[in-house]
């Protein structure tokens, strides 16, 4: 199961990646502030989460459950994706608030 939910953490990853990407071309064309660096720390900070998902799959193959190795575990990737929503929420709302 552990190599699933790296496979599917490292989608989430490449998805942080792209919207970052898209974020920086149209805050380039409105002239908007550099906020779509959030996704890219979004980005790192799930990394370090599936980072700890392969050494623990690899090498420890246990299911360690100290407070650090849970926070880096499970609440690293927790914080990375509550602060990417945060960050698209802020920088692509205006597409909600559009009217006809």
């Amino acid at each position: 199961m552990t190599t699933l939910e790296v496979v599917g953490q490292l989608g989430i990853v490449f998805a942080l990646i792209v919207l970052a990407r898209l974020s920086r071309r149209l805050g380039h064309m409105t002239h908007a502030k550099a906020r779509y660096r959030g996704f890219y720390v979004s980005a790192a900070l799930l990394l370090i989460g599936v980072s700890a998902r392969l050494v623990n799959e690899l090498l420890l193959h246990e299911n360690r459950r100290e407070m650090l190795w849970v926070l880096v575990y499970d609440g690293i990737p927790a914080f990375a994706l509550t602060l990417a929503v945060l960050f698209a929420w802020r920088y692509w709302s205006w597409l909600l608030a559009e009217r006809d």
